[in-house]
């Protein structure tokens, strides 16, 4: 049965969405923040939780996607990752999970279980993967501000703001800085 294409018009938009909100993000935690230790987590690093966002995304490819034929990006080392290393994996994770989405709206909004999905407790209908990947990314983002304030060092209200702007980014015009 072929699927309407509006299902992936709906989908991939919210996806891509949610993928620049996170990158964005990332890319405006001011570099003391991005290096800095959690308040209260021993050994955990802002570094760290923003690298997990990534690898979480690999780890969901690599369960239900390799299997499927959708290459799963490598995942980073948790620690001494650069900002800008960071937000180039995030693009292609990003990428990744947008293809495993489209495989999912063709057959006919479902993915299959694969051998490697043990869990078991995330639906495999789309409606709750793209569900669970925003709020999973969407929890940390949280955390990334709070954390970013209570440091001392939030991020600046311009890119904090930005992170509830869920509309396509506005065309800047010509002669004026945003």
């Amino acid at each position: 049965m072929t699927v309407p294409a509006a299902l992936a018009d709906l989908i991939v938009p919210a996806w891509t969405t949610n993928a620049r909100v996170t990158e964005s993000l990332v890319r405006a935690l001011p570099l003391q923040v991005y290096r800095a230790e959690i308040p209260g987590r021993p050994r955990r690093t802002v570094q760290m939780l923003a690298a997990h966002i990534h690898n979480s995304r690999c780890g969901w490819l690599r369960t239900l996607g390799s299997p499927l034929g959708i290459e799963a990006p490598g995942v980073l080392q948790r620690e001494g990752v650069g900002k800008p290393d960071l937000v180039r994996a995030l693009k292609g994770s990003a990428r990744a999970m947008e293809r495993l989405f489209l495989l999912a709206c063709e057959r006919d909004g479902h993915l299959p279980a694969t051998s490697r999905y043990v869990w078991r407790n995330l639906a495999l209908d789309l409606g709750h993967l793209i569900t669970y990947f925003i709020a999973h990314e969407a929890h940390h983002r949280g955390q990334l501000l709070l954390i970013a304030q209570q440091l001392g060092k939030p991020v600046a209200p311009k890119a904090a703001d930005a992170v509830w702007w869920w509309k396509p980014p506005r065309p800047t015009p010509r002669g004026r800085r945003r």
